[in-house]
């Protein structure tokens, strides 16, 4: 039996890459259902202030198709506290590259008073959706 029954991650997961496997792959792990969030197109011009290059719909298929994702949802905020009052998961995975941040530890905290675990996963180095737009311009 796993640690987690039902588990919770989110992201844009434009241009999939080994990190986006990697978070996926040690979230499903630890746990026995995993729910992925897609950041919506309309989330990601709202906090990156750019269009992801990968549209939704294509994103979400290819979160969908991932052997360790059990259910893909769009995430069309940035509140994960209300994705528990919807989703109900007892663990949110995060990656390490958060940790510490103001946003994190204000939603840390009240996920805690709820049961929910916050797991910080380490960042996979040396790849990012960033590095890669990066050398496909060169």
């Amino acid at each position: 039996m796993k640690q987690f029954k039902i588990g919770y991650t989110a992201g844009v997961f434009d241009l999939f890459h080994v990190g986006h496997l990697n978070i996926l792959n040690r979230a499903k792990e630890q746990c026995e259902y995993l729910i992925v969030g897609v950041s919506t197109d309309e989330l990601v011009m709202e906090y990156k202030n750019k269009q992801p290059v990968i549209p939704y719909d294509e994103r979400k298929e290819i979160v969908e198709s991932i052997k360790y994702v059990d259910q893909v949802v769009p995430q069309m905020n940035r509140d994960k506290f209300a994705a528990w009052e919807k989703l109900n998961f007892n663990a949110m995975f995060v990656g390490d590259d958060w940790k510490g941040h103001a946003l994190f530890e204000e939603v840390e905290r009240k996920l805690n008073e709820v049961g929910v675990e916050v797991v910080y996963f380490p960042y996979t180095l040396g790849v990012s959706s960033t590095i890669v737009k990066e050398k496909i311009k060169v």
